[in-house]
């Protein structure tokens, strides 16, 4: 083979190389020209809108508050123990019952005593029938005045163990000290108890004290009469009435202590618990609540998403096929007051009647296009009470 021929089969394969190419450039360049026009179609028609449900910022008149965290105590609460050692041989009373003052709980082993007050008796009654005799003899002048004296007071002395005796009996018999609800029972039949043993808890019925602590700065506006609403989980449980306040400051605390005086007619609540204080101050004021769904918690800041019309011109569809309108929502950060029920007071970056979203704000961005859906509103409430299920 001649060297022109070579030459010309290598030309003719470079050449079908570049058209192979030149081919396949052609094609890459129209799927990244669609891409591209697709990409400018898309940006003209902007990102579609976010369905969102709304509630209008609404100005409200609320009472001023004190919030603290208080401990419900019992108005008369004892643990109830025995006085004396002793075997026990009767329990008088079952866990969680509701007892009258003076009865009997439990009673310990006195027969000793019981022996020692029938012996005490029988010589008080000699005593007194001695005395009788020398009071009627000394009448007459048949014995001397000293002769009396002594029975007399022989009869003081056997009436003295008597009463002492009747005193160690009664004792042994453990008493409702007023009348309340019993606690879980401490003690059993035949257990022997040395003196303060533990036999129950003795709680009274009906109102109880809420003790809690407010700081000293709020001293001028806490006097006694103020109304409190009690609260547990964000459930308000019952309301009551200031009726003390400590004198004197903590120095260790700063916190001056109240007690409130709370109606328990319904027994939601018990001595010991933990509960939410609001005392209730007479003044009001104004503010803005929205529903606690509409605020989007983030570390650099609270906020809420208003509604506005969409600005002629913006890119994307403007209205919906059914008609419905498409607006913009705009980030706005928030200062937050102490909630109240499902409401949160903005104390500053939204004014009264700014339409916010709701429902759907977690999705949202800056300028995200949103179409408002309300079919399916929630109903916030002051003070929800849900229902259990």
């Amino acid at each position: 083979m001649s060297k022109r021929t070579r030459r010309l089969r290598y030309v003719l394969v470079v050449v079908g190389l570049l058209g192979l190419v030149g081919i396949l450039g052609g094609v890459k360049f129209a799927q990244i020209a669609s891409l591209i026009g697709m990409g400018k179609q898309m940006e003209k028609a902007g990102p579609p809108p976010e369905a969102v449900g709304t509630q209008v910022a609404e100005a409200r008149q609320w009472e001023s508050t004190l919030a603290a965290v208080g401990s419900v105590a019992g108005v008369e609460s004892v643990v109830v123990s025995n006085e004396v050692p002793g075997l026990v041989t009767r329990i008088g009373f079952q866990s969680g019952e509701l007892v009258e003052r003076g009865k009997i709980l439990v009673e310990l082993d006195s027969q000793a005593e019981r022996a020692q007050l029938v012996a005490a008796k029988a010589r008080r009654d000699y005593a007194e029938s001695i005395a009788k005799q020398s009071r009627t003899l000394a009448a007459q002048g048949a014995i001397p005045g000293t002769q009396l004296e002594n029975d007399e007071t022989q009869l003081t002395a056997t009436t003295s163990d008597v009463r002492a005796l009747e005193a160690q009996l009664e004792r042994k018999v453990v008493r409702a000290p007023f009348a309340g609800r019993i606690g879980i029972r401490g003690v059993d039949l035949g257990q022997y108890l040395n003196p303060g043993t533990r036999v129950t808890v003795l709680d009274s019925v009906g109102d109880v004290y809420v003790d809690f602590s407010l700081p000293q700065g709020d001293v001028a506006s806490v006097h006694s009469g103020l109304p409190v609403s009690i609260a547990s989980r964000g459930v308000e449980l019952a309301g009551g009435t200031i009726t003390a306040v400590d004198p004197t400051i903590d120095s260790t605390s700063r916190n001056l202590r109240i007690r409130a005086s709370v109606p328990n007619r319904e027994a939601k609540l018990r001595p010991g618990m933990f509960v939410d204080v609001a005392v209730v101050l007479p003044d009001r004021q104004s503010v803005v609540t929205v529903p606690a769904t509409a605020i989007v918690h983030a570390p650099y800041g609270d906020s809420v998403f208003v509604i506005e019309d969409k600005p002629p011109g913006s890119p994307g569809i403007s209205a919906l096929p059914d008609g419905r309108p498409v607006m913009i929502a705009r980030q706005r950060f928030v200062r937050l007051g102490p909630a109240r029920g499902d409401f949160v007071p903005i104390t500053e970056g939204v004014t009264a009647g700014r339409q916010v979203v709701s429902a759907g704000a977690f999705k949202l961005r800056n300028g995200s296009p949103v179409v408002i859906d309300n079919r399916v509103e929630a109903k916030p409430q002051l003070d929800p009470r849900p229902e259990n299920r």
